[in-house]
């Protein structure tokens, strides 16, 4: 039972709950010196949420209100999802965080950074992307909105239907990875300067790399901040660990079918997988890209630390 309550909880506990774990564990408030500037008060409505009453107010006067706080925040932020077909492996991580896989991990750490977000009244959107912009929100920065994102979110955690070619609410396994346009399109889109965190395992066609580099660059261009969380599963696609027995591998995008023994092409693998990961690094420290490989094995602290190292630097 508490397996199936683990499983299925809602993003938004488990954002609150990462955030409010991240932050007692830190020995200095990562939140040191971000503003938030007062406004004025105004009376509590009942059936609204208490958190912003002034408490000591009502201590004084006996009645309940309510901060208001002005409307201008300290940061746009663009959460940038790849959900291409590449990112559902592995197929059984889906939607559960025990055993994530790429895109249920990606979900799962941009609801986490959008509960940092609304804690700071940063404004803050959702894209997701595959072969184009499938869905891009505008950038706000209210729990009301935050909780919008939130059910975006979960559409994109709906578990496998085995033997169908649905993988989430919203998505099919042959859609393809070229994020390129998308980026292109995300860096025109975003009219004022804002960051843009990305989360995409980059696994692109060799004919498409260069033009992968230009869009990252193109968005450095448009004096954009850019996050990008290299996201992969580190024992299956960087260690290409798998039992040495016939296998056959199938193309989440494609449906290719592909049977090897995986002791033939291991070396070879990885090799290449090395050198495309260090071309990316290499590219994105040449255009001041804040680059963080994501081993979807691991815990949140890999996607919160280098996010508020990114926010502190961004004031």
């Amino acid at each position: 039972m508490f397996e199936d309550l683990e499983r299925y909880k809602s993003l938004d506990f488990y954002a609150r709950q990462t955030v409010e774990g991240f932050i007692t564990g830190l020995h200095r408030s990562p939140f040191h010196g971000f503003s938030v500037e007062f406004a004025e008060h105004r009376q509590y409505s009942p059936g609204e949420s208490t958190r912003n009453i002034d408490w000591k107010l009502y201590g004084r006067t006996d009645k309940l209100f309510v901060k208001r706080f002005e409307e201008e925040t300290n940061l746009r932020c663009q959460l940038v999802i790849d959900h291409s077909g590449s990112m559902l492996l592995p197929t059984e991580g889906q939607g559960d965080m025990r055993h994530p896989n790429k895109l249920t991990f990606a979900c799962y750490a941009a609801a986490v950074l959008s509960e940092l977000l609304v804690r700071q009244r940063d404004a803050f959107g959702l894209s997701l992307v595959s072969e184009g912009i499938d869905l891009q929100t505008d950038c706000r920065s209210s729990r009301a909105f935050q909780q919008y994102i939130l059910k975006l979110l979960e559409a994109e955690l709906q578990p496998v239907e085995k033997g169908k070619g649905t993988v989430s609410g919203k998505g099919e396994t042959n859609r393809r990875t070229q994020i390129t346009e998308a980026l292109h399109l995300t860096a025109e889109r975003l009219h004022r300067r804002s960051m843009v965190v990305i989360f995409t395992d980059a696994l692109v066609k060799p004919e498409d790399h260069d033009p992968l580099m230009d869009a990252l660059r193109h968005l450095r261009h448009c004096k954009h901040e850019v996050l990008l969380f290299h996201t992969l599963h580190h024992a299956q696609e960087v260690e290409f660990d798998f039992a040495n027995r016939p296998t056959e591998f199938i193309d989440l995008e494609s449906g290719r079918h592909l049977k090897v023994m995986p002791s033939e092409v291991v070396a070879h693998y990885r090799d290449i997988m090395h050198r495309q990961t260090s071309d990316l690094k290499k590219h994105a420290i040449q255009y001041r890209i804040d680059y963080q490989p994501i081993d979807v094995g691991l815990g949140m602290e890999q996607v919160l630390l280098p996010y508020l190292l990114k926010r502190s630097k961004h004031n």
